[in-house]
């Protein structure tokens, strides 16, 4: 029998609030389960450290590592490459070791479109997406890659929203639209998917996203970024209209797949993940 090894293959998160992040939970539950002798570390990474953390971790050998923020753009003049998504939202979260090379990928918006592909086809969809900061950014880029119809951004800083929209027509020639997000939004007709890709809601279930209720149609899909609660109000106000809730823990286990997958070559079990998450939250 081959001798134990006591080495495992290395991956983690940089971050700044390092302790808050429950993504070990979820790594080293699907670590478990399907046998992988790896380990996932949380590391509390200064921008002023980050270079020195990112040269650490090629040397240590790590298989690759998340950023989240504040380094989500900085980390980009430490690596050598990026992918598809992440290079034309310039913004990094999942950095994959390919042979000898770190590569800069961006889950946010792929666990999104993972999820909402469960429940619908995005090409040739229209969709209306509050916000523009960087999960909206993620998920914007990643549908117009998936070939969605039309984008209508709806958003309360007019400079904000308007670089996304003019990335969104420029990057990828998609039909974007900005709309000053000023009283209660009513979506327009037509559209298919309604996407919350602000922080309102998190951690606070009361909390309202200002849309106009009866614009809500039945069979309209009405997604939330926000993880807890997972029910948002915002889901249930949709609900109670005849939509269809796609909830924001989806899309964080989602990301969590599309980066173990990077590095391990392994499809993980989603629903071990999903528990993990949900008992790391206190769900």
């Amino acid at each position: 029998m081959p001798a134990q090894s006591f080495l495992h293959e290395l991956v983690g998160s940089m971050s700044q609030g390092a302790a808050g992040n429950p993504t070990v939970a979820v790594m080293e539950a699907a670590f478990a389960h399907h046998g992988l002798h790896w380990r996932y570390i949380n590391m509390e990474v200064t921008p002023a450290d980050l270079g020195d953390a990112v040269r650490g971790a090629r040397g240590m050998g790590f298989r690759g590592f998340n950023c989240s923020l504040p380094h989500k753009v900085a980390v980009i003049p430490h690596l050598d490459g990026l992918g598809e998504s992440a290079s034309i939202m310039g913004a990094v979260n999942c950095v994959v070791r390919r042979e000898h090379r770190m590569i800069g990928e961006n889950t946010d918006g792929k666990g999104f479109l993972k999820s909402l592909s469960t429940v619908i086809e995005p090409r040739g969809k229209s969709v209306a997406l509050f916000g523009a900061g960087g999960a909206a950014r993620a998920i914007a880029v990643e549908l117009g890659l998936a070939g969605v119809k039309k984008i209508v951004v709806v958003n309360r800083s007019k400079a904000r929203g308007a670089e996304l929209v003019n990335l969104l027509r420029e990057k990828l020639h998609l039909d974007a639209e900005l709309v000053i997000w000023s009283g209660d939004y009513a979506i327009p007709a037509g559209t298919e998917v309604v996407i919350n890709g602000t922080s309102i809601g998190l951690y606070d279930g009361d909390a309202r996203v200002a849309v106009d209720l009866a614009s809500l149609r039945p069979g309209t899909i009405a997604a939330d970024v926000v993880f807890s609660p997972p029910r948002t109000r915002f889901l249930r106000e949709a609900e109670s209209r005849g939509c269809t809730a796609v909830d924001g823990l989806g899309m964080l286990v989602n990301q969590a797949i599309v980066g173990f997958e990077y590095w391990t070559g392994v499809t993980p079990d989603a629903e071990v993940m999903r528990r993990a998450l949900e008992s790391a939250l206190g769900i």
